[in-house]
C-alpha cells in the first residue's frame, strides 16, 4: 500500500480524529428518541383532565332520545316522568291561549292607533278583514318558540325531536310531501265540484273574485303567516300530545284520537265540518307515526289552509272563513278524495325514499 492512500470510512484516521460521517456510535440516540437538543412532543397522560390539564366537557342538558324509538315514543328518555308530561301539557295550553289573548290585545291597541274598527265580537274581531286575519294567524304562529321551549326545559330533550325521529325537520321530505299535497288538493276540489254538480248545487259559490286591491294584501299575509300557523297546530296536536301520550302508552291511537278531538274543538266548525276536521287530524297523526315525523302533516296543513284562505280572499269572504261554521255534506266527497290521495302518495314515496321511521 502507498503511504498517501486515504483512510477508509471504517478505518482509523491517521491523525486520530473521527470520520466526518456522523457522531461516534456510542453518541447516537436510541431508536425513536428525538434528536439532541429537542423536547419530545407533548403527549397527554392519564391525568390530562385533572386540575393542570384541559377541563372536562360539561354534560349536556339534553337527554338523547332512545335508539330505535318510534316517533310517538321519542319522549321515553331516562328522565321520563309522569309530571313532565302533565306540567308540559299545561304549559303548552297556557302558552296557546295566553299568546292568543296577548296578540288580540296588542291588535286592539294597534287598531285604536290606526283607527280600525274593533267590534270584538264572536263574528268579527276587527272591521278590516285583512287585519283580522293577521291577528288571528299571528296569535297562533307566535306560540312556536314556547312549544320548543317546553320540550327543552320540561322534558330536557332537543326541540328537534318534536319534528322527526332524525332530531330535525327534514326539509326535502317536507317539500316532497307538499308537492303530493298540491296534487291531492286539486283532485279533492274536483271531487267537491263534481259532488255539487251531481246534487244540483250552485257551483258559482266555490269561486269568486272581488279584485286585486283586497286580494293582494291578504295574499301577503297568507303566504307569510299560514305556514307558521299550520306548523304550530301540528306541533301541538300531532307533536306534543302524541309524544306525551306515547311516553307511557305503547299504542299511538289514544294520542291520535284525543289530539284530533282537541284539534276539532279548537275550530268553530259545526255539522259536517266537525267530522271533516276530526278525520283530518286522525289521518295526520297516523301519518306522523308511519313516516317518523311531522313533515307530511305540516305540508298538508299548509297547502290546505293556504288554498282555503286564498279562495276566501279572492272572493272577498275572509270574514266567513274566519268564522268557519257549517260545512255542506258535499265537502266530505272532496275531503275523502284529498286525504286518500295524500295518504297513498306519502306512504308510497316514503317507502321508495326509505324515509326513517325510528330514531337512530
Amino acid at each position: 500500500m502507498h503511504d498517501n492512500q486515504p483512510p477508509t470510512p471504517n478505518g482509523p484516521s491517521p491523525l486520530g480524529r473521527q470520520p466526518a460521517y456522523g457522531p461516534p456510535p456510542q453518541a447516537r440516540p436510541p431508536y425513536g428518541a428525538p434528536p439532541p437538543g429537542q423536547q419530545p412532543p407533548y403527549q397527554p397522560g392519564p391525568y390530562a383532565q385533572g386540575p393542570y390539564g384541559a377541563p372536562a366537557p360539561r354534560p349536556s342538558w339534553f337527554v338523547q332520545a332512545p335508539p330505535g324509538a318510534r316517533y310517538d315514543h321519542l319522549a321515553r328518555n331516562p328522565l321520563n316522568a309522569w309530571w313532565r308530561q302533565v306540567v308540559g301539557t299545561l304549559l303548552v295550553a297556557l302558552a296557546f291561549f295566553g299568546m292568543a289573548v296577548f296578540v288580540v290585545v296588542a291588535g286592539a291597541i294597534v287598531a285604536a292607533i290606526a283607527d280600525i274598527p274593533a267590534p270584538m265580537t264572536q263574528e268579527q274581531l276587527f272591521g278590516d278583514p285583512v287585519f283580522s286575519l293577521t291577528v288571528t294567524l299571528l296569535s297562533i304562529a307566535a306560540v312556536l318558540p314556547l312549544v320548543y321551549g317546553t320540550v327543552a326545559v320540561i322534558q330536557r330533550r332537543r326541540p328537534g325531536t318534536l319534528s322527526s325521529v332524525m332530531g330535525r325537520l327534514r326539509w326535502r321530505w317536507l317539500m316532497e310531501c307538499a308537492g303530493i299535497g298540491v296534487v291531492a288538493l286539486v283532485l279533492g276540489q274536483a271531487a267537491l265540484w263534481a259532488a255539487y254538480v251531481a246534487t244540483g248545487e250552485n257551483t258559482s259559490e266555490l269561486l269568486g273574485w272581488k279584485g286585486w286591491s283586497g286580494f293582494l294584501p291578504a295574499l301577503v299575509v297568507i303566504v307569510l303567516l299560514v305556514p307558521f300557523q299550520a306548523a304550530v297546530e301540528e306541533y301541538i296536536f300531532r307533536g306534543w300530545l302524541l309524544q306525551a301520550f306515547g311516553a307511557y302508552i305503547r299504542s299511538p291511537w289514544p294520542g291520535i284520537v284525543l289530539g284530533s278531538a282537541g284539534f276539532a274543538a279548537l275550530h268553530a266548525y259545526t255539522d259536517w265540518g266537525i267530522l271533516d276536521v276530526f278525520s283530518f287530524g286522525v289521518l295526520m297523526g297516523w301519518l306522523a307515526v308511519r313516516t317518523g315525523g311531522l313533515e307530511a302533516p305540516i305540508a298538508m296543513h299548509v297547502v290546505n289552509n293556504t288554498l282555503a284562505f286564498t279562495i276566501s280572499a279572492a272572493a272577498g269572504d275572509l270574514d266567513d272563513a274566519l268564522r268557519q261554521g257549517a260545512v255542506p255534506w258535499q265537502s266530505l266527497a272532496g275531503t275523502v278524495v284529498q286525504l286518500s290521495v295524500f295518504a297513498f302518495g306519502v306512504l308510497w314515496l316514503a317507502r321508495k325514499r326509505a324515509i326513517a321511521t325510528v330514531s337512530g
